[in-house]
């Protein structure tokens, strides 16, 4: 080996252990750097060269700076960050649900439902009681603010998930630019030089985890150092390009869907895990749910009360009586359950095939006459062929109701249902088997159709002294009988329900809740514990360890140390053979 050999020798003995001492050096300064990786130089022997009958080696090499990254479990790391923030996402949202339905609290719907039957219970006992009567009133109404408060409060819940959603995907779309951004910096770096750009892939990395507690994503590198980004098997990200994402929201019968889409070509993505997927399943799930749920419970709250109310009457028998319920004129001939007719069929609650009677009283005499109104709602014509044609509407019912003497019934210009008795005469309805009554809003006790709408007719806020009490079976009048039949309601299974009661129901809907609060709450435990034993595994392959690289530093300080003198020695040799010549 010759002298210049040496050299070269100690030269890259040098400049491998200063380049080694750098990336320690780097490593220490970052210890503490979220997202940074530890770098290791790569060394490798320089080759041979021949001497004589040997070969002598000619020195070290740097094979290159690399990250200590294991693909694998990174892969599992930012799955497990998706799944943690999924988790969370449910347990904050049901939590919030569980806590504005208050249940289990004297401040709650259950509560209110007791309070508001139990004010029926006091009225059967004491039907001729003023203050029984005006406690039925004030208790309904009590009740239809809380459920229409309630409905509001859930709606609301649900417009501020919406909002977050909104600012969820509008984050991912932005993660999404500054990925593309990276990837076009990693390649103009590593194209021009060679080599990893480390920290640019730090940086990527750590926005890739960020976007991964957002939504579920799978990550393809290209040999160009570029990754592409998708979701599911559909891309966001190719190479230095972001697809982009947005939120969609559509209007579907009434009701808001929203859902996620790639605005390059607008492809719906299928989001399983991370935030947005959270809140996308609470917002359908747990929360929409819950609005439904409420709303079918009030439904037949204000369908079956107004069925019994309707067909009783307080202590003296009508004289008129107006219909709530609004028929456009285009509706008045279809029958109820026509399919054509928008009007009921939008309705959550509709009438049967069934009847009532109508009894007309002459105030003078007390001489009584009840005639049956049928009510005929089976679908099939008088021939026996399926069709509406023969089927009651409203027209036809009026014209049945002022075919009844000493009784007028028309149809006023909103198109409400209005009856009125001749001078001299009362009138007052029993038995509705088919609810027709109800429906069209006569004599009833709630109004509305849902949570969102529920309340008490006016006319009893005024003067509860029209709340129906009492009921007519079989001609004969019993003074508790609405109010009997109306606390019958409170344990009544309905199909409307599933054959459960309207309590009943209820406490399914807050149970499951409850139920799903509990198993998020342990889901959320179980997956941080999952991403903090992801995050250790990937800190002791990628994190910097203080006393690792201070034996890595002493190791390369005695190695340049040693390289310096040997070049040291070659110099004085050399110069000791320049004095010889």
């Amino acid at each position: 080996m010759s002298l210049t050999g040496a050299f070269q020798i100690g030269r890259s003995a040098l400049s491998a252990s200063s380049l080694a001492l750098q990336v320690t050096g780097n490593n220490l300064a970052n210890a503490a750097t979220p997202g940074y990786s530890r770098q290791l130089i790569g060394l490798a022997g320089a080759g041979d060269t021949r001497y004589g009958g040997f070969l002598s080696g000619n020195g070290v090499r740097i094979t290159g700076i690399n990250r200590q990254i294991d693909g694998a479990l990174q892969a599992r790391h930012w799955a497990g960050l998706s799944a943690e923030a999924n988790a969370g996402v449910d347990l904050q949202l049901l939590s919030q649900l569980e806590s504005t339905l208050n249940e289990l609290t004297d401040n709650d719907l259950s509560s209110e439902f007791d309070r508001f039957f139990d004010s029926w219970s006091e009225l059967g006992n004491s039907p001729d009681r003023e203050g029984a009567r005006s406690l039925v009133v004030q208790q309904g109404a009590t009740l239809a603010q809380y459920m229409r408060s309630l409905r509001s409060d859930l709606t609301a819940m649900r417009t501020q998930i919406d909002r977050q959603l909104q600012a969820n995907v509008q984050q991912a779309d932005s993660l999404l630019s500054q990925i593309a951004q990276t990837n076009s910096a990693i390649i103009q770096a590593e194209g021009s030089g060679g080599g990893d750009a480390n920290n640019l892939r730090d940086q990527r990395d750590t926005l890739v985890a960020q976007l991964s507690t957002l939504m579920d994503v799978g990550v393809v590198e290209q040999p160009s150092g570029a990754i592409d980004v998708l979701v599911g098997s559909t891309p966001v990200v190719l190479g230095t390009t972001s697809r982009g994402v947005e939120l969609r929201t559509t209007s579907t019968d009434g009701e808001l869907e929203v859902s996620v889409h790639v605005r390059a070509d607008q492809t719906q993505l299928d989001i399983t895990s991370g935030a947005i997927a959270g809140y996308m399943n609470q917002r359908e799930g747990a929360v929409s749910s819950t609005i439904e749920k409420l709303d079918a419970i009030a439904s037949q709250l204000i369908f079956q009360v107004n069925k019994v109310h309707s067909s009783g009457r307080g202590p003296e028998a009508f004289t008129s009586l107006n219909g709530a319920f609004r028929v456009p004129a285009a509706d008045r001939a279809l029958a109820f359950n026509d399919p054509a007719s928008a009007t009921f069929g939008n309705l959550p609650f509709a009438a049967t095939n069934g009847g009532f009677f109508v009894t007309v009283t002459n105030s003078a005499t007390g001489q009584s006459e009840t005639v049956r109104i049928n009510i005929d709602l089976d679908g099939i014509d008088n021939s026996g062929v399926p069709g509406f044609g023969d089927d009651t509407s409203l027209n036809s019912l009026t014209s049945d109701l002022d075919g009844i003497a000493n009784l007028s019934a028309t149809i006023n210009a909103d198109g409400t249902l209005n009856i009125e008795a001749a001078d001299g005469y009362t009138f007052e309805f029993s038995q509705d088997t088919s609810g027709a009554l109800a429906v069209l809003g006569v004599n009833t006790y709630f109004t509305g159709t849902n949570a969102a709408d529920i309340g008490i007719r006016q006319e009893l806020v005024s003067n509860p002294l029209l709340l129906a009490h009492g009921s007519t079976v079989d001609g004969q009048f019993t003074d508790n009988g609405t109010a009997l039949g109306i606390l019958g309601v409170r344990d009544m299974a309905l199909p409307g329900l599933n054959g459960r009661s309207i309590t009943e129901s209820w406490l399914d809907a807050t149970s499951s809740v409850g139920s799903g609060s509990s198993s998020a709450r342990n889901r959320a435990e179980a997956t941080t514990l999952v991403r903090q034993s992801l995050e250790a595994q990937s800190a002791s392959i990628s994190g910097v360890s203080i006393d690792e690289e201070s034996i890595n530093l002493l190791n390369f300080q005695r190695q340049y140390q040693g390289a310096a003198r040997f070049i040291s020695v070659i110099d004085q040799l050399t110069q000791e053979l320049l004095a010889i010549v």
